[in-house]
């Protein structure tokens, strides 16, 4: 794997959206999470998404996906209204790929049989799969690893597993739900340099939800903050830390990325 000696190497070249959300809102037991919220990610991106607990971060990935039908609003992918498309067509038509905060993966097989699990799934041709499973075992250095049963994997590991089980499909659009969450920092840099080779080297387009502000920002084109349910700021890494109402809602005072 290429070493990333600077994360935010470069801003996205292109502008042209690849996924929108309009106008969406979400209610839980009358509830509002989500309160007529508009987001525009554009291909290539890295999108950081912050905001305290319960804001509606993980359930901005579950509408995205098809996990959770938006109360109101719609979901746009290459332009094209797939709201009302089911998960399995969405993830395979559109190309989407999504990482869990927990599990993703089966506890009792090992982590060649995991990987060939979703290889079955997604590539029929065996010489293909083949080749792609191959790749993928290279690119995340997993040789030493492939008997190990996933659940005797360390954190890390068990990250770049799932990381990499989501990758086999070829997602034009990766979701990465708390990514950096209880890892040790070495660990923490590995990942943030595998996210950057996703879009540098894969060119795919990343959006990464975490409570680990820092090492998010560390790794992003373009982060959001939300509050109350709707985005209340947005901007590359040093204009969100000092925009007021992101500093106000979620930062505090003293935060500083370095």
């Amino acid at each position: 794997m290429a070493l990333i000696k600077k994360f935010r190497i470069k801003k996205f070249k292109e502008t042209k959206p690849i996924l929108s959300l309009e106008k969406i809102s979400m209610f839980y037991n009358k509830r509002q999470i989500l309160n007529n919220l508009d987001l525009k990610i554009n291909k290539q991106e890295i999108l950081g998404m912050l905001g305290p607990n319960g804001v509606g971060k993980s359930t901005i990935f579950h509408i995205i996906t098809g996990l959770k039908d938006p109360s109101f609003g719609k979901v746009f992918i290459n332009e094209i209204d797939c709201t009302d498309i089911p998960i399995y067509e969405r993830a395979t038509k559109f190309k989407l790929g999504y990482v869990p905060q927990y599990g993703g993966f089966i506890q009792d097989l090992s982590l060649l049989d995991n990987l060939n699990l979703v290889g079955e799934i997604h590539i029929k041709e065996k010489d293909l799969r083949k080749l792609k499973i191959d790749k993928i075992i290279a690119q995340f250095e997993f040789d030493s690893l492939l008997r190990i049963k996933a659940k005797h994997l360390s954190g890390g590991q068990k990250k770049k597993l799932v990381i990499s089980m989501a990758l086999i499909n070829d997602p034009n659009i990766l979701l990465l739900d708390e990514p950096f969450a209880a890892l040790d920092i070495l660990t923490i840099k590995m990942l943030q340099e595998i996210i950057v080779n996703l879009q540098s080297l894969e060119k795919i387009t990343v959006v990464v939800c975490d409570h680990q502000a820092r090492d998010l920002l560390s790794c992003v084109d373009r982060a959001i903050v939300l509050s109350n349910g709707k985005i209340i700021a947005s901007g590359s890494p040093d204009e969100i830390v000092k925009d007021s109402s992101a500093r106000s809602a979620y930062f505090g005072d003293e935060f500083k990325i370095n």
